[in-house]
């Protein structure tokens, strides 16, 4: 146990907030837009919201629930609450390990964007074509000296949050940054809606057709990947299944049901994903450009529009600044879930819990950027260092921990749902519903299992 006292949230809009931008990150940014791209516009975003709801939001109330009803982070958490002689705390070092994986290539690619919102601040893709712009992202990649600087510059603005503590540190800074990301959104969203040529975009974005959402352009039947996406979008959108939300979770009192505070956190979610959209599409349709998957809309397609864009400097660099925020959130808020995972666990204090952890996540993440340039030709299964790191956390450990979370919560050899229940419903506000019982224990255990398996389907089966 933590030889200091707990520390608790000093306003509910804190623990909103910080919850929120621990889900918050770059899959909102550059997964989102791609595969509702992909996949039909407005109708996919109606079919992603169905599933946030009946899939990620049950996980996230009962990760939400352990946390509170045990007040220790996931070092502690199952231990506290399991029966006695079971065996489920021997997950807590595996959500440990995913927190660490999850942070040894998160903070270098936090690094990248802090890098190019300095070029964009100081003119440094001013005149250049898509080819420059992508000759001037592979320069950032061949060189480790430059990564490791942003790197740990990431790194080192995390811990000093974290080391001030949950409410002077964690909470003050996340409250102004989360503000700040959400004001930077809308302004960017309003320049891009006004762009000559937006409208295009707009439409495909905001006027649902679920011809697109059945088939791709080819006419080739695509609903079932769509429904896949859209699953997987839900379910990894919210960061579950690693205890960094359940540590929030045991940061707050019992005024308020989990129910109504996972609704809240879903839904500022959803919005930072949603505004999201409203910035890219209009853009790419504004410029003639498609909107492409993962890194290359991020470090290659967009920096090539702004740098056409009237002030294009002003708004890219606005861009890479909120990018930046929504990256730190997250690295903020797994940060506090490994601290106070070491805190819990060996009984020492937040200084020197910050200490360590801080030479361990900048020691573990130079594989992942030596893997850019000096290690590049190292690979496993076809798969690159920060490939395996990221197939590890998202396609092994995201779907198995949430399975944890939720066969503890419903199994009677595990907390049980009574136990559950009764935590997640005490106190006011939305009630987790008595009736779907039969639904988280059987049909959500096999959902997530499904993910699982596509997923593993996905990277290694045939095309």
């Amino acid at each position: 146990m933590s030889m200091e006292k707990r520390e608790t949230f000093s306003s509910r809009l804190g623990f909103v907030l910080i919850s929120a931008g621990c889900a918050i990150g770059l899959g909102n940014v550059w997964r989102f837009p791609y595969i509702t791209g992909k996949y039909g516009g407005a109708a996919f975003v109606l079919l992603y919201l169905l599933f946030l709801v009946i899939l990620g939001l049950p996980v996230m109330v009962m990760e939400l629930a352990v946390g509170r009803a045990s007040q220790r982070s996931i070092a502690l958490s199952f231990q506290r609450l399991e029966p006695k002689g079971s065996k489920w705390h021997w997950y807590s070092y595996v959500g440990f390990a995913g927190n660490y994986l999850l942070m040894m290539f998160y903070t270098v690619i936090a690094g990248w964007l802090l890098y190019y919102f300095v070029e964009m601040l100081r003119g440094g893709f001013t005149g250049l074509d898509a080819g420059g712009v992508a000759e001037k992202f592979s320069d950032l990649l061949s060189h480790p000296g430059t990564m490791t600087l942003y790197m740990a510059l990431v790194v080192c603005i995390g811990m000093l949050v974290c080391a001030q503590g949950l409410r002077n540190g964690v909470e003050r800074v996340s409250k102004v940054m989360m503000v700040c990301l959400l004001a930077l959104m809308v302004v960017l969203a309003v320049n891009s809606v006004l762009l000559p040529g937006a409208g295009e975009g707009l439409r495909f974005y905001l006027q649902p057709n679920f011809h697109n959402l059945a088939y791709d352009a080819n006419g080739n039947w695509i609903l079932g990947e769509a429904v896949f996406a859209a699953m997987g979008q839900a379910f990894f959108t919210l960061s579950l299944g690693i205890g960094a939300i359940a540590i929030f979770g045991s940061y707050i009192g019992k005024e308020h049901r989990l129910a109504g505070e996972a609704l809240r956190i879903g839904v500022l979610d959803t919005c930072v994903a949603f505004v999201a959209g409203l910035i890219i599409f209009p853009a790419c349709s504004a410029y003639g450009v498609s909107t492409v998957e993962g890194s290359a809309l991020v470090f290659l397609t967009l920096p090539n529009i702004f740098n056409h864009m009237p002030l294009g400097n002003l708004w890219g660099a606005a861009f890479f600044l909120f990018l930046s925020f929504a990256a730190l959130s997250t690295v903020i808020a797994v940060f506090e879930n490994i601290i106070s995972f070491t805190m819990d666990r060996w009984g020492i204090s937040r200084k020197k819990a910050v200490l360590i952890n801080f030479i361990g996540v900048l020691v573990l993440s130079m594989p992942c950027i030596l893997g850019c340039n000096l290690w590049s030709g190292f690979t496993v299964l076809g798969m690159d260092i920060s490939g395996i790191e990221d197939f590890l956390v998202s396609q092994n450990l995201l779907p198995l921990g949430s399975l944890v979370y939720v066969l503890f919560c419903t199994h009677r050899r595990g907390w049980g749902w009574k136990r559950f229940l009764a935590e997640a419903n005490e106190g006011e506000g939305l009630a987790f519903p008595q009736g779907v019982r039969f639904y988280v224990s059987y049909i959500l255990p096999l959902i997530v299992l499904f993910i699982f398996v596509m997923g593993y389907w996905s990277q290694f089966g045939p095309g």
